[in-house]
Protein backbone atom coordinates (compact mmCIF):
# COMPACT_ATOMS: atom_id res chain seq x y z
CA UNK A 1 0.00 0.00 0.00
CA UNK A 2 1.81 3.34 -1.20
CA UNK A 3 2.33 5.96 1.86
CA UNK A 4 0.31 8.72 1.89
CA UNK A 5 0.62 12.52 2.74
CA UNK A 6 -0.78 11.92 5.83
CA UNK A 7 1.92 9.23 6.91
CA UNK A 8 4.81 10.81 5.36
CA UNK A 9 3.59 14.11 7.91
CA UNK A 10 3.14 12.13 10.69
CA UNK A 11 6.78 10.00 9.98
CA UNK A 12 8.19 12.78 9.74
CA UNK A 13 6.92 15.02 12.77
CA UNK A 14 7.82 11.45 15.14
CA UNK A 15 11.59 11.57 13.62
CA UNK A 16 11.30 14.80 14.10
CA UNK A 17 10.35 14.75 17.66
CA UNK A 18 13.03 12.41 18.15
CA UNK A 19 15.65 14.79 17.20
CA UNK A 20 14.35 17.94 18.92
CA UNK A 21 14.17 15.70 22.11
CA UNK A 22 17.56 15.10 21.58
CA UNK A 23 18.86 18.35 21.10
CA UNK A 24 17.29 19.69 24.18
CA UNK A 25 19.17 16.87 26.45
CA UNK A 26 22.36 17.84 24.72
CA UNK A 27 22.09 21.48 25.34
CA UNK A 28 20.96 20.96 28.76
CA UNK A 29 24.23 18.98 29.74
CA UNK A 30 25.93 21.19 27.54
CA UNK A 31 25.67 23.54 30.54
CA UNK A 32 28.28 21.41 32.42
CA UNK A 33 29.98 19.98 29.26
CA UNK A 34 30.43 22.68 26.62
CA UNK A 35 30.72 20.16 23.87
CA UNK A 36 27.33 18.98 23.27
CA UNK A 37 26.15 22.44 23.38
CA UNK A 38 27.92 22.62 20.18
CA UNK A 39 26.90 19.36 18.90
CA UNK A 40 23.13 20.21 19.56
CA UNK A 41 23.21 23.04 17.06
CA UNK A 42 25.20 21.55 14.34
CA UNK A 43 22.41 18.62 14.63
CA UNK A 44 19.61 21.11 14.57
CA UNK A 45 21.80 22.76 11.39
CA UNK A 46 21.83 19.22 9.49
CA UNK A 47 18.22 18.02 10.36
CA UNK A 48 16.18 21.13 9.66
CA UNK A 49 15.64 20.54 6.58
CA UNK A 50 13.83 17.28 7.37
CA UNK A 51 11.66 19.22 9.55
CA UNK A 52 10.92 21.93 7.44
CA UNK A 53 6.99 22.66 6.95
CA UNK A 54 6.50 21.13 10.47
CA UNK A 55 5.48 22.16 13.77
CA UNK A 56 8.78 20.73 14.99
CA UNK A 57 10.84 23.46 12.77
CA UNK A 58 10.16 25.82 15.70
CA UNK A 59 11.55 24.14 17.94
CA UNK A 60 14.51 23.67 15.95
CA UNK A 61 15.05 27.61 15.39
CA UNK A 62 14.07 27.90 19.66
CA UNK A 63 17.11 25.90 19.48
CA UNK A 64 19.84 27.46 17.47
CA UNK A 65 18.42 30.78 18.56
CA UNK A 66 18.77 29.94 21.98
CA UNK A 67 22.43 28.55 21.14
CA UNK A 68 23.66 31.91 19.33
CA UNK A 69 21.97 34.68 21.76
CA UNK A 70 23.35 32.71 24.58
CA UNK A 71 26.97 32.40 23.01
CA UNK A 72 26.28 36.65 22.07
CA UNK A 73 25.66 37.17 25.86
CA UNK A 74 28.38 35.11 27.34
CA UNK A 75 31.00 36.56 25.12
CA UNK A 76 30.19 39.83 26.80
CA UNK A 77 29.74 38.55 30.19
CA UNK A 78 33.35 36.73 29.83
CA UNK A 79 34.59 40.43 28.05
CA UNK A 80 33.16 42.35 31.17
CA UNK A 81 34.21 39.86 34.08
CA UNK A 82 36.58 41.69 35.36
CA UNK A 83 34.03 44.63 36.09
CA UNK A 84 31.69 42.68 38.07
CA UNK A 85 28.68 43.21 36.20
CA UNK A 86 30.01 40.29 33.60
CA UNK A 87 29.69 38.03 36.93
CA UNK A 88 25.56 38.81 36.42
CA UNK A 89 25.68 38.50 32.94
CA UNK A 90 26.63 34.84 33.34
CA UNK A 91 24.31 33.91 35.82
CA UNK A 92 21.42 35.67 33.79
CA UNK A 93 22.82 33.66 30.57
CA UNK A 94 22.33 30.57 32.70
CA UNK A 95 19.20 30.58 34.33
CA UNK A 96 18.02 32.02 30.49
CA UNK A 97 19.07 28.80 28.85
CA UNK A 98 18.15 26.42 31.65
CA UNK A 99 14.37 28.47 30.55
CA UNK A 100 14.62 28.06 27.07
CA UNK A 101 15.46 24.54 27.80
CA UNK A 102 12.77 23.76 29.67
CA UNK A 103 10.15 25.55 28.22
CA UNK A 104 10.87 23.89 24.65
CA UNK A 105 11.05 20.41 25.89
CA UNK A 106 7.51 21.11 27.91
CA UNK A 107 6.00 22.54 24.73
CA UNK A 108 8.00 19.07 22.93
CA UNK A 109 6.34 16.76 25.05
CA UNK A 110 2.84 18.24 24.91
CA UNK A 111 3.32 18.32 21.04
CA UNK A 112 3.08 22.40 20.62
CA UNK A 113 4.96 24.80 18.39
CA UNK A 114 6.90 27.39 19.86
CA UNK A 115 6.32 31.14 19.38
CA UNK A 116 2.65 30.41 19.87
CA UNK A 117 2.33 28.73 16.11
CA UNK A 118 0.33 25.77 15.34
CA UNK A 119 0.73 24.24 12.02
Amino acid sequence: MPRTTADTYEDTVVAGKKIAATVYVLQAIGLFIGITYIIAVIINYVKASDVRGTWIESHFRWQIRTFWFSILWAVIGALTYLLIIGYFILLAVAVWVIYRIVKGAVYLKNNRAMYGLEM
